[in-house]
């Protein structure tokens, strides 16, 4: 069992930065795949990035690509967001997730792939 919780988010001008964190229990946290991602208001949930459990593989959706950042410290149990030159298209509840998986490379994208939710932080960011 893992639970997450996330913190970091709040409101921001565009072109801000904000760095958000998800911090999780269990001590398998090492193995987990960790993904964020957001949903805004009447949109469905979107994938943002994900890292593997190695911290070794990456993916990102192109929407962020080059201004997010994700990255994890296993020794911490923490997964982390950054996430610069916000636009007010990424105003969303931003989700923390996981999920088990024995490779060191690997990581996924889809939300029905992953186990364990967390209960999300608002990102506002004001244009």
């Amino acid at each position: 069992q893992v639970q997450l919780v996330e913190s970091g988010g709040g409101l921001v001008q565009a072109g801000d930065s904000l760095r958000l964190s998800c911090a999780a229990s269990g001590r398998t946290f090492s193995r987990h795949v960790m993904g964020w991602f957001r949903q805004a208001p009447g949109k469905e949930r979107e994938f943002v990035a994900t890292i593997s459990w190695s911290g070794d593989g990456t993916s990102y959706a192109d929407s962020v690509k080059g201004r997010f950042t994700i990255a994890r410290d296993n020794a911490k149990n923490t997964v982390y967001l950054q996430m610069n030159s916000l636009k007010p298209e990424d105003t969303a509840i931003y989700y923390c997730a996981a999920v088990y998986s024995s490779g060191r490379f690997d990581y996924y994208t889809g939300y029905s792939q992953y186990d364990y939710w967390g209960q999300g932080t608002q990102v506002t960011v004001s244009s």
